[in-house]
């Protein structure tokens, strides 16, 4: 099966108990992802992220498709609205 260029750069991101206590970072660094999606959030540019971090374009990308990733994977449970909330406690009661 082909390497995708998303897998290529999912590759980048690495998980060691012994680093950032086992947050995903980049490879080689001790860049967590996390640090690099919430400074981009922020307004940091790419620029910025390079020169305080010592990180290349493809390390940043790497961060954005690890966290598309994880919220792709990730499984949302919805909850009752705050105003069914009493509907559903009188008939878990009634039942």
């Amino acid at each position: 099966m082909p390497t995708t260029e998303r897998d290529q750069l999912l590759e980048r991101v690495t998980r060691d108990p012994a680093i950032q206590l086992g947050r995903p970072v980049i490879r080689g660094t001790r860049v967590p992802v996390a640090r690099i999606v919430g400074a981009l959030s922020a307004g940091a540019s790419h620029a910025e992220l390079r020169e305080d971090y010592g990180l290349v374009d493809e390390d940043i990308r790497a961060a954005l498709a690890f966290a598309a990733k994880t919220l792709d994977e990730t499984e949302i449970h919805t909850l009752p609205a705050a105003a069914n909330l009493q509907e559903v406690a009188a008939a878990e009661g009634s039942g």
